[in-house]
């Protein structure tokens, strides 16, 4: 019944579908952060840094995310399908998630009222080499088995204990 809505909304508005989405895992993910990470409690919940994500999530990721799939599956297409799952993944992980990792620290600096430079000094590696850890394998069976309307919510689904991690490595001293 759920599934079946979502995609009536997908078939509909699709960029406006994923956007929201995007919006509610990400503030999901950071509500996984702060209660089950960091054990924070709901009485010392950080509303704004949850909203934060949320906003990153559906205004920022979910449509580009959107439009890049697009982009990926229409303009890396080779004889072979796992060379293009290849090629696809590589062009996901060195464009992509390079430019989005840098993106979110720096939206998240701007948003808190930080230094975007310092914030990326700190952490933009070490999220990298995590991102690099778990995305390529999710990347490879999500352009293997996916179809293109679905993919981004199989990574925001990914992306509730991804975006767990990223709000952690944010926030942390």
């Amino acid at each position: 019944m759920v599934l079946r809505w979502y995609q009536a909304k997908l078939a509909q508005r699709p960029l406006l579908t994923q956007a929201v989405t995007t919006a509610i895992l990400f503030g999901a993910g950071d509500t996984l952060a702060q209660q089950a990470v960091e054990k924070k409690g709901f009485r010392n919940h950080e509303v704004a840094r949850t909203g934060r994500m949320a906003l990153y999530g559906g205004c920022i990721f979910g449509p580009a995310a959107t439009k890049w799939y697009q982009f990926l599956q229409r303009k890396i297409n080779l004889q072979s399908t796992n060379a293009t799952i290849l090629a696809r993944v590589a062009a996901d992980q060195t464009v992509f998630a390079t430019v989005n990792l840098g993106v979110f620290l720096s939206s998240m600096a701007i948003m808190e009222g930080s230094d975007p430079k310092q914030k990326l000094e700190k952490s933009y590696l070490p999220g990298l080499k995590a991102n690099w850890m778990l995305w390529p394998a999710v990347q490879a069976i999500n352009f293997k088995l996916v179809p293109l309307e679905h993919r981004v919510l199989v990574v925001n689904i990914v992306s509730l204990g991804w975006n767990c991690f990223l709000s952690y490595l944010n926030s942390s001293k």
